[in-house]
């Protein structure tokens, strides 16, 4: 028997002991993976990555509120076949030919076993997930317009992500090996940064990081900014060549940091900054 590969990050994607333990043990148990954390934590670049790493292809199906578990196995046109009925067209014979294939479908039928990403699946309605039970447990499923039924040769790894905007079912999680990414520490987060921005000043990279976790912690945000946009801002902070000394501040209580619009993504937490600020300088006078 060929020993699988193991997942252990990549040169792009900084991983956790944990989550390689999970991404590990999910591959082992042949289990879906189901990945919870904060928005810009990584869960879709995840499945990326574990492809990327197993050298196995992606196949991703993002969920939308509209989106029905039906449309991951297939969907019937039968109103194109009546329209071509009508028309005369020899293509209403043969009824494969309105069959539109779904990503489950893409997946179990791939030439390699690969990775199906699932990504967001709260969004979706809550029965979607039960939905989706059996086909997921027995990797198959049976399309009764043509009386076929489409089983997959080898397993592919399934990886689900959630936000967290609803609760899962309770037999869907216990098909699933479950791992919640943590918010990572500075320790970790230099890390990532340097994936992303290699040779950065240690002194910006400190104020940076300052800042960003000063402003996590600020009571009563509505958006906490999160990975991608700490990326995103040292970015600007880079290009705009801001110097460390303009980050410095008393813990964010003075003034709003430089480019904060990168950081900050809604009125109500600029606002609520601005009464920090005013409260603070009244305080101080």
């Amino acid at each position: 028997m060929t020993e699988q590969k193991r997942f252990s990050g990549t040169d792009t994607y900084v991983a956790t002991e944990d989550l390689m333990v999970a991404v590990n043990a999910a591959v082992a148990l042949e289990r879906p993976l189901l990945i919870k954390g904060e928005p810009g934590t990584g869960k879709t670049v995840l499945a990326q990555e574990v492809a990327r790493s197993l050298g196995r292809p992606l196949i991703e199906w993002h969920i939308k509120s509209t989106t029905k578990a039906q449309q991951g196995l297939y969907e019937y046109d039968a109103v194109a076949r009546l329209r071509d009925s009508q028309l005369g067209d020899d293509r209403v014979h043969d009824i494969s030919n309105y069959i539109k294939r779904g990503k489950l479908w893409e997946a179990f039928t791939a030439p390699q076993p690969p990775i199906l990403l699932i990504d967001e699946i709260d969004k979706a309605d809550i029965e979607f997930p039960n939905d989706l039970l059996l086909e997921i447990d027995r990797m198959e499923f049976h399309v009764y317009e043509t009386g076929e039924t489409i089983k997959a040769e080898a397993r592919p790894m399934v990886i689900i992500t959630s936000n967290n905007e609803k609760e899962l079912p309770d037999a869907f999680l216990r098909r699933c090996f479950f791992h919640y990414i943590r918010f990572p520490d500075a320790e970790t987060m230099t890390d990532i940064i340097e994936v992303h921005h290699p040779g950065l000043k240690k002194s910006l990279l400190r104020e940076a990081l300052r800042v960003f976790y000063d402003i996590r912690e600020v009571p009563g945000l509505k958006k906490k900014p999160s990975t991608s946009e700490l990326l995103d801002w040292i970015k600007l902070l880079v290009v705009e060549d801001i110097p460390p000394e303009a980050l410095k501040s008393d813990d964010m209580k003075t003034v709003l940091p430089p480019l904060y619009g990168a950081l900050v993504k809604n009125e109500q937490d600029v606002h609520q900054f601005e009464r920090l600020i005013f409260m603070a300088r009244r305080q101080k006078n």
